[in-house]
Parts: C-alpha cells; sequence; structure tokens
C-alpha cells in the first residue's frame, strides 16, 4: 500500500469514529508502526491520547486487538468510549459471566471483535491462552506498562507473567504504553517483555494546561482554610483530594460535606461494592470531590477533572505525576496543590525502609522532598526527573510567579562538573563534596582523588551551600543520578554545554534565614521529544458561559438517561468548542472537533436544537 492510500486509510476512521482531523504528536506514528506489524513502545502523558493508539489501528487490523489493563473500572471506561464511537470492543475480567464469556468468543471466531480488554491474571490463565491460540490476532497492547519493571513505582508481580506473550506468540506485534517512566524503568520495559527492535516514541512529559502549587508547614486548621478556599474558586468543579491514609480520607470527606461540598471517599479498606459506588457518583458527576488514597491512581479516566490536591506528600514524583495528571486531560486549565509536612516525610520514610524496595523507594521519596523544597521551577524539576530537559521557567508554579533572587552560578557549577568528569563520573554526591572542599579520608587518598586538579578547588564555599548547589544543578538538569550505579552522578548534554562555557548557569541565592532545599540525587537523562498539547486552546474568550452550563445540563441528563459518565458523551473541550461555535445544523455539529459520525447522529439533533433555542 502506498504512503498515500494509508494516510487516506487512517484519516478517515480518525474522522468517523474518533472526530478528530488531526493527531496529537506521535499518534499517527505509532498507528502506522502497528499496521506495518512492528513492535512499538510509547511513553505519553496523562491525557495524551494513549488509547486512540490502539484503538484506531484495531479497527484497521485482522483478527483480535488484545489490551493488557491493571484495574476493572479502567477497562470498563475504556470499553465505554470504545463502544461510543463505535468500535466493537468487550472486556473479559473476574465479573464477566458465562453468557457473556460465550458472547466475546463467538464475536471473535465470527471476526467482528475488535478490542478485547483483559486483566493481567485472567490473561496469564490456561483456558485464555488456549482461546487466544484459536483465534486470529491483531497485536497486544500493554497499557501501563510501568507495572512489569520493579523500577517502576506502581510495580505489580501479576504484571512480569506478561512475557509469555512473546514467547507464546513471536510473530504478533507489541505495543507497550505507560505515562510514567524514566529512562531505567523504559528500559526494563523494552527487556522484560522482549521488545524487539521497537519504535520508540518519548512524548513530552509538560503538561502547560497545569498550574503547580505547594505549601509547605500547613498546620491541619490551616489546610482546611487553604483547602476550603481553593474549592471555593472552583465553584461546580470536580477535583481530587489525595491522602495518605484511610483515616484521613474519611475525615478530610466529613470536614468538606460540612460545609455543603458534595464529597465521597474511596480507598481499599472499602468494600468492592462501596468503591464501586464511590468511583461511578464521582464519573457521573453525582459528587463534586472524591478523597482518596493511592487505590485510586489508575483507575479514573474523568476529563473534566479540574483540580487535584494532594493532602499529604506522595510516595515518589512518578506517583505525584500520574495524580496530578488526572487533572485537565481534556488539556483545558487546571490546578494542582500540595502540602508538604516534616510529618509527611518522616511517615513515608518509613514506609520507605519498611517496603521491599529500600534503597529505590527512599531514592523516590528523595527526590519528591527536593520537589517540594525547591526554589527552582517546579515544571523543570519534574521534566528533568524524566528525562526531558526545560531550559527556561515555565511561569505557571508558584516558584515562577513569585521568583526568588538568582545570581550567575556558573563557576561554582563548572567546578562541580570538572571533579565529576575527572573521575569518570564514577563517584555520589558525598565524595564530590569532599573532593571539592578538599577533605581528607581514607576512600578518597586510596582512589586518588586528591592528586585531582579539582580538589579542594571549592574550599570557599561551605559544605552545606555545596549540597544546596548540587540539588540546584539536579533540578535544572545539568547532572543526573544513576540510581542503578550506586547512585553516581552523571553529566548531562545540558551540563556538557555550562562546563565548556556555552551557557550560563542561574543558580539561586542561597537564604540561611530561610528553609533551603535538601541534598539531592537520582537521575535524569537527555530525549528529544515532542509538546502534547500545543494546539489546544485554553482560553475561554469567545465562549458564551451560559450556553456552556446549558449545555453542560444537557449532557449530564443524556448521560443519566443511559447510565454512562457525561464525558464519554462529550468531553468539556469539545462542549467548550461548540459553546464558541455555536453550530445551528447538523453538518456543522459534526465538523467541531471531538465530534465523529456516531456521535453527530446519536447526539447532534438534540444539542443543535438546544443551541437554536438559546439563540432566539
Amino acid at each position: 500500500m502506498s504512503a498515500d492510500a494509508l494516510t487516506d486509510r487512517i484519516y478517515q476512521p480518525l474522522a468517523d469514529a474518533f472526530g478528530y482531523r488531526t493527531f496529537r504528536p506521535y499518534q499517527e506514528e505509532i498507528v502506522r508502526a502497528l499496521l506495518d506489524r512492528r513492535d512499538v513502545f510509547a511513553v505519553m502523558p496523562t491525557g495524551g491520547g494513549k488509547s486512540l493508539c490502539y484503538q484506531l489501528p484495531a479497527l484497521l487490523t485482522p483478527g483480535v486487538c488484545v489490551v493488557v489493563s491493571p484495574l476493572l473500572s479502567l477497562m470498563k471506561d475504556q470499553v465505554d468510549a470504545a463502544q461510543k464511537n463505535g468500535i466493537c470492543a468487550a472486556t473479559l475480567n473476574s465479573t464477566t459471566s458465562l453468557a457473556e464469556l460465550r458472547d466475546i468468543y463467538a464475536s471473535a471466531d465470527r471476526r467482528t471483535l475488535d478490542l478485547l480488554y483483559v486483566s493481567p491474571e485472567r490473561f496469564n490463565t490456561t483456558r485464555f491462552q488456549e482461546f487466544l491460540k484459536s483465534v486470529e490476532l491483531g497485536f497486544f497492547a500493554v497499557d501501563e506498562a510501568h507495572c512489569i519493571s520493579q523500577w517502576g513505582h506502581d510495580f505489580r508481580p501479576e504484571y512480569t507473567q506478561l512475557k509469555s506473550i512473546r514467547e507464546q506468540f513471536p510473530q504478533v506485534p507489541i505495543v507497550a504504553l505507560t505515562a510514567t517512566a524514566d529512562k531505567i524503568t523504559r528500559e526494563d520495559i523494552i527487556k522484560q517483555l522482549d521488545l524487539k527492535e521497537p519504535e520508540v516514541f518519548i512524548s513530552s512529559f509538560d503538561r502547560p494546561n497545569l498550574n503547580l502549587t505547594v505549601k509547605r508547614g500547613f498546620q491541619q486548621k490551616d489546610k482546611t482554610r487553604a483547602i476550603l478556599e481553593f474549592i471555593n474558586r472552583h465553584s461546580g468543579e470536580c477535583g481530587i483530594i489525595y491522602c495518605m491514609s484511610r483515616d484521613k480520607t474519611e475525615k478530610v470527606a466529613e470536614m468538606l460535606e460540612k460545609y455543603g461540598i458534595t464529597t465521597t471517599v474511596y480507598h481499599a479498606g472499602l468494600s468492592a461494592k462501596a468503591r464501586d459506588k464511590a468511583q461511578n457518583d464521582f464519573i457521573n458527576d453525582r459528587v463534586q470531590v472524591v478523597c482518596a488514597t493511592i487505590a485510586f491512581g489508575m483507575g479514573i479516566d474523568k476529563s473534566n477533572v479540574r483540580w487535584v490536591i494532594h493532602y499529604n506528600m506522595p510516595k515518589s514524583i512518578e506517583s505525584f505525576y500520574q495524580e496530578i495528571g488526572r487533572a485537565g486531560r481534556d488539556g483545558l486549565k487546571s490546578d494542582t496543590l500540595l502540602f508538604y509536612s516534616l510529618g509527611d516525610l518522616v511517615m513515608l520514610s518509613k514506609f520507605a525502609i519498611d517496603s521491599g524496595q529500600q534503597d529505590i523507594n527512599l531514592e523516590k521519596l528523595n527526590r519528591m522532598q527536593q520537589y517540594a523544597e525547591s526554589d527552582i521551577c517546579r515544571r523543570r524539576i519534574l521534566l528533568n526527573y524524566f528525562g526531558e530537559n526545560m531550559e527556561h521557567d515555565c511561569g505557571n508554579c508558584d516558584v515562577c510567579r513569585n521568583p526568588p533572587e538568582r545570581f550567575d552560578g556558573s563557576i561554582i557549577v563548572q567546578k562541580a562538573l570538572s571533579a565529576i568528569a575527572r573521575t569518570n563520573q564514577q563517584i555520589g554526591t558525598r565524595m564530590l563534596v569532599a573532593i571539592l572542599r578538599g577533605n581528607y579520608f581514607q576512600e578518597l587518598t586510596e582512589k586518588g582523588y586528591d592528586k585531582l586538579k579539582t580538589f579542594g578547588a571549592g574550599r570557599d564555599v561551605p559544605q552545606q551551600d555545596w549540597m544546596d548547589y548540587l540539588l540546584q544543578m539536579l533540578n535544572m538538569g545539568y547532572i543526573e543520578v544513576a540510581y542503578n550505579e550506586n547512585n553516581h552522578l552523571k553529566i548531562t548534554p545540558s551540563g556538557v554545554k555550562v562546563l565548556y562555557g556555552q551557557e550560563k548557569a542561574m543558580l539561586v541565592v542561597i537564604k540561611r534565614e530561610e528553609k533551603t532545599p535538601n541534598k539531592g540525587k537520582k537521575k535524569k537523562a537527555e530525549k528529544e521529544s515532542k509538546p502534547m498539547f500545543n494546539a489546544i486552546t485554553l482560553s475561554d474568550e469567545g465562549m458564551d458561559k451560559e450556553l456552556f452550563e446549558e449545555l453542560r445540563v444537557l449532557r449530564k441528563r443524556l448521560a443519566d438517561e443511559q447510565g454512562i459518565p457525561p464525558y464519554i458523551i462529550l468531553t468539556d473541550k469539545t462542549l467548550h468548542l461548540i459553546a464558541i461555535q455555536r453550530p445551528t445544523t447538523l453538518e456543522a455539529f459534526g465538523m467541531v472537533s471531538g465530534i465523529g459520525e456516531y456521535k453527530k447522529e446519536k447526539y447532534g439533533k438534540v444539542f443543535v436544537e438546544a443551541i437554536r433555542n438559546f439563540l432566539q
């Protein structure tokens, strides 16, 4: 098939089934790779359009495309959304009845089933393996692929059995997708799944629509007041409050209910029935707020979450990124707020020490602490953590809104980078500071580091200040910590530019009367990536807010009638576009981004009628 013919082949169903005329970054490349029957590994941020990457080629590929997904609720959301786009999709899990099972198998035999979602536990059963061998297979998609890696933040032992995919079906392509994976985790996923020369796509982790704010040292009364003020600014908009413990979710929810804010709770201590009810109430906009533990992490695919609050500090940047990623999935402006206290740090440190991966988890916690305490642009810290270098401040975090005093610290940074280079990048933070300060001790002299040209080059800088500057260098992407290599420091491409005088390094002035950042360790890498949300209009300019509210009420009524979440019918972003464009014909309605043929035929008439009545 020619390139032009393939383009026509993929763009038509993109418009008909999904209502889009263009792809987001990397989506088209991934679709083409799967249609060419190549293995694919993709890292795309939450809300970046991962599901389309396998749903569209599933429509165009003969046979059943099997998606392995970790949570029942997530599978249900995906199936509902796919079916509303006219895609034949089903899910196979512990709740599937015998009659439903027969229907699924029959559809696969008739070659009418496009997508089959399955849990990793069900995937590894003998009966399911026999079923797979009896039908034509298109490809395998492993969603939330970081779960297979012990370096990942949400490692699940049942995922490790997915290694059998390659062993049993060597000719069937595999696409692995995740939103949260640093360099080491990415390499491990590819190894664990035995991907063969995969096409690798690393999207930008940047979510410019998310406003990032940290509040440090707040006591409970201060938190309560700040939360109430925050929610008041988001009147009528739904959000999530993440808490460290089950008890805390209950107490925060009780507090909010006292002030008339409709709230539900979600944690692992609830029965399955209670968890399902809480999730359904939130997804269907019956409550404004859900107070949840991390158990609510991957199980939510609600596009119109406008804010996320962390009542307590998360255990890792991966967890934090994934959880704030629940907000603004439609690309519209959304707010995040993190409360950080010493008490959180003490409790999380204990959890890390008691875990089976003490060193890894303490290191990840250390980086989360650095994020919360830093005076560096918070978005730069997040992006640098995932190996994405951002050379300018974002302007949309609390640090950028209240910038600290800075100075040209190029000489300081060059001294540190030179010492790292002269040791062949085989030292950690403690050794580096000792070299720079000219401190003698046995291990240093045994390795001959006291003979280095940089030995004692930083005597004039206090040890505590050196730790602070190294943290800034880490957060700004000049160095990274290879925690799979005894936490040795590595120089990044950005660091090389500073080392050779090609760029300046602007450091934050240390003020000891204030709380200063802690010492740092961890990782960073360099890779060119594409932003996911550049094309999205985040402004309300030109939108009739009264019309938007009427359309939102209409959407809610239709959703309640069908027993599905409102965003499944139309996302907030699509509603925004409708309120701006105000289509008064069925044809014009179908031209709005996010509305395919199926939704135009099913919902167009009632929405167009509502718009006409409004304009009269």
